[in-house]
């Protein structure tokens, strides 16, 4: 058993040594490679360079400088220095994507202190749960939509400072705190060890994880990932999924650090279009979802059959290809990629036709976001690729669960040695919890997840996840669920998008979308194992959400919850016997 101290963790856990199986390697990384020192590069040598790109509203946007960026980063540090907190303390920021959500991250930092991210889409319990745990000394606010219903998950008396675009409340602003601050003088700078952040997982089961990642794991993670992504001062990002998702901290925030790129954040769901017109990335990163979308949007504009036959005559395909992605805002496109649920291979090959090939990329916020990817140019429909340098990863025998090390690791759990511990291998390598096989090339085929496989009544065991990959396909499906354990076939959970659910009041309407329906699943029961098969789509009328506690803020449906709440009506639907259920709540 190997005893990794863990520095800077605020009282009671202060100096406390975690208790770790022995780890893969430590991150060893160049300390000009750490995101402090990368922060004064660029204030030194790039001052004048305008780096984020912030709407402010009414068409109105603000550009920010390094120079500008860092001078009030420097003004909000000295104000966190002279609030005499321990060194470590954590201070949590609850936003949305901002340039001042990154000017907070950088403040604490230079400060000495642990950020801790929260999702801009939490309960107000929730936010409590993690603000107590982490015992967060004081809370950023900033741009957030439903305020309201979150405030009363601030613990009385948590200091909280209010950057520009968040809600009205009576706590101090940010812009008059840097108005009557000095900036901090110096380089001050923080070890690679240092632990840098705490990140409380989302997590699909029980209350989220506080997973602790020092500035050398991210700095590692971020250069063994530019190894593939190819990221200079000219690439531009739009940041738009949430920062507190290790995706977006390390595509974005690090990116940000390690190239100089320019940054773009979205305004709101309403002008995302032209969001994405406005920074025509030339990386791109997005859920699978989204990916859906745009692809329902083309098809809503030209029907999928002709957009084929243009696409099959190769004097148009190309005209036709750049025309689509020009109006999605992704003609400067260098690098697509997708993740955090897989991208059904389909959705792949569409997009290939298009002329933007899609990366598949998979990690999870335990090792930075950086386990594997596919190659750019060389697409593997159905895998995730092969492993990023200095990542190694293996199979177990036993269980099929996929199990990788590298310097990228956490540190573990926040005050959990010994979630911590069941996490990691005896000799070192963490649990992923999902399952999966390698194909002849030795790429990454995720085919589930470890503690989601069920057996039916028949004795055969189920991997709802491919099948799940083929239901949310159909334009009508938001989100969906493949379950059934102890009966005697699987059967489909599925929840409406929002048009549709819109349409299926009418009766009409939602007879076409039952037909619509059964093909679909027809079309899916054709290409399982008899075993496979689903007895029946039920289709929920009430929409799952962060709030009601069906999803997680990443969007990831809750197969425990869908379980708990529907699970003693699964036999009353089978009974039915009919291809398609309605279940109104």
């Amino acid at each position: 058993m190997l005893y990794r101290a863990v520095p800077s963790l605020g009282p009671p856990t202060r100096d406390r040594l975690m208790t770790l199986p022995a780890t893969s390697f430590p991150a060893t990384v160049a300390p000009e490679a750490l995101a402090l020192q990368r922060l004064y590069q660029w204030e030194r040598t790039a001052p004048g360079t305008v780096v984020l790109s912030q709407p402010l509203g009414g068409g109105k946007l603000r550009d920010y400088t390094w120079a500008q960026v860092l001078d009030e980063t420097r003004r909000m540090a000295a104000h966190l220095v002279g609030l005499n907190f321990t060194p470590g303390s954590c201070i949590a920021i609850l936003s949305k994507n901002t340039a001042h959500w990154l000017m907070c991250d950088f403040a604490v930092w230079m400060a000495g202190h642990v950020s801790v991210p929260l999702y801009p889409t939490l309960a107000a319990g929730t936010i409590r749960q993690i603000l107590e745990h982490s015992e967060a000394k004081l809370l950023f606010i900033g741009k957030l939509d439903g305020w309201a219903a979150m405030a009363p998950g601030i613990p009385d008396g948590l200091p909280c400072i209010a950057t520009p675009l968040a809600p009205t409340t009576n706590h101090p602003q940010w812009a008059q705190i840097v108005a009557a601050t000095a900036p901090l003088q110096g380089e001050p700078v923080r070890r690679g060890d240092e632990l840098a952040t705490i990140m409380y997982t989302s997590g699909t089961t029980g209350n989220p994880k506080g997973v602790m990642h020092s500035f050398a794991t991210f700095a590692w993670s971020m250069a063994s990932a530019m190894r593939r992504v190819n990221m200079t001062p000219r690439t531009r990002m739009l940041s738009y999924l949430p920062l507190a998702h290790v995706a977006e901290r390390t595509l974005v925030e690090h990116g940000l650090l390690a190239s100089g790129m320019q940054v773009y954040f979205a305004e709101n769901l309403e002008t995302f279009a032209k969001d994405l017109q406005r920074a025509r990335p030339t990386v791109f990163f997005s859920v699978p979802r989204l990916w859906v979308k745009f692809q329902q949007g083309v098809h809503a504009k030209m029907p999928a059959a002709k957009l084929a036959r243009l696409l099959s005559i190769p004097i148009v395909r190309g005209i036709v290809a750049k025309k689509i992605r020009t109006a999605l805002g992704l003609d400067a496109c260098e690098f697509a990629a997708g993740g955090a649920a897989p991208m059904p291979p389909e959705l792949l090959t569409w997009y290939e036709r298009l002329g933007l090939p899609i990366i598949e990329v998979y990690g999870m916020t335990e090792n930075c976001g950086v386990s594997h990817a596919t190659l750019p140019g060389v697409q593997r429909p159905g895998t995730v690729g092969q492993p990023y340098d200095g990542v190694q990863s293996r199979i177990d025998p036993a269980t099929g669960e996929i199990q990788m090390k590298s310097p990228g690791l956490m540190l573990g759990y926040y005050k959990e040695p010994a979630v911590t511990a069941d996490a990691m291998t005896a000799d070192g390598w963490l649990r992923t919890g999902d399952k999966g096989a390698l194909d002849a090339e030795g790429n990454l085929r995720i085919t589930g997840r470890v503690k989601d496989l069920f057996k039916t009544s028949k004795g055969k065991y189920v991997a709802p996840a491919p099948i799940e990959d083929k239901l949310v396909m159909n334009g009508v499906v938001e989100a969906c669920v493949v379950t059934g354990a102890n009966l005697g076939q699987p059967l489909g959970i599925v929840m409406l998008n929002a048009e549709a659910a819109l349409h299926a009041q009418d009766p009409a309407a939602r007879a076409a979308i039952e037909v619509a329906l059964k093909a679909h699943l027809d079309s899916i029961n054709a290409r399982l194992d008899p075993h496979e098969q689903l007895d029946c789509l039920v289709v929920i009328d009430q929409p799952w959400t962060v709030d009601n506690g069906f999803i997680t803020p990443t969007f990831k449906v809750k197969r425990n919850r869908i379980e708990e709440v529907y699970g003693s009506l699964f036999e009353g639907w089978v009974a039915q016997r009919r291809p398609v259920v309605w279940h109104h709540a």
